[in-house]
């Protein structure tokens, strides 16, 4: 058998095994999936009425400053709320700071120049992680602001919300069950066919297997762009070789590396 062959296979068992819970399978199944994003969305709020408008994918979301997040999945609804689900498998990509930093993101993108802020819709950040990160073993927690007064403590209500659903959670409820689905890695076991008939055309499908196949090619293609990038950019710092032999031992190209070391000159 072949390298290319081997690694043919290897993708093969590696798609048998995708899990909504891992974010560039999720990405894939809920691109365009309203069906599959209102379910999800309704679940975890506990809000039947949610109709969904739009949906993007892996969306690059930037502030005034540039820093900026790559949204897993972000949509719309009927009422103009909006709502960044994402995937966060390690602990650490889940913290408070990062839930803070893609709230802002979401408020900044949603108000428009001259608009008034009263008008801003409610915005929703939702954490689906691997583990129970709040170790409070319940399904979902919410997050809100909350305003002391006295000994009292009432809700701010400044439209803001935050949400961790809990991977780790089962339960015979609806939370239970998706999040079963959200883990499950054979679309014949799940509960809700709008997730399984997505997942199934991506495992089982020849034309889903073959998308997940350029997908994971193009993925590997990208990871060893971004080694050779930061291998340049270690090169260029060091000042000993000239950007053609860079360019010679990365594989990048001279036009590429001028822009790297423009951006290097420019933090310096």
């Amino acid at each position: 058998m072949s390298t290319t062959e081997q690694m043919h296979q290897k993708d093969l068992e590696r798609i048998r095994q995708l899990r909504y819970m891992d974010d560039s399978f999720m990405t894939v199944c809920l691109a365009d999936n309203f069906e599959g994003v209102e379910l999800i969305l309704r679940i975890i709020l506990g809000q039947k009425d949610i109709e969904v408008r739009s949906v993007r994918t892996q969306e690059l979301m930037k502030n005034l400053q540039g820093r900026s997040a790559i949204l897993d999945v972000h949509a719309v609804d009927s009422t103009g709320k909006e709502f960044d689900v994402e995937v966060q498998r390690s602990d650490a990509g889940a913290g408070a700071k990062r839930a803070r930093h893609n709230s802002s993101l979401l408020d900044a993108h949603i108000l428009k120049p001259r608009a008034d802020t009263e008008e801003i819709p409610d915005s929703y950040v939702i954490f689906i992680t691997e583990n129970d990160v709040m170790k409070g073993d319940q399904a979902v927690y919410p997050v809100e602001r909350y305003v002391k007064i006295g000994r009292k403590k009432v809700l701010f209500g400044d439209g803001s919300h935050i949400l961790y659903v809990n991977g780790k959670y089962r339960g015979d409820d609806e939370i239970g069950k998706l999040i079963h689905d959200l883990s499950c890695t054979d679309p014949d076991e799940m509960n809700y066919e709008a997730l399984a008939d997505r997942a199934r055309y991506y495992k089982k499908n020849e034309k889903g297997v073959a998308v997940m196949c350029k997908i994971m090619e193009d993925m590997r293609i990208e990871a060893e762009q971004n080694r050779a990038k930061k291998m340049a950019i270690r090169m260029i710092k060091a000042g000993k070789m000239s950007l053609d032999d860079i360019a010679d031992y990365t594989e990048l190209s001279l036009e590429e590396l001028k822009k790297l070391e423009a951006e290097i000159i420019q933090m310096v």
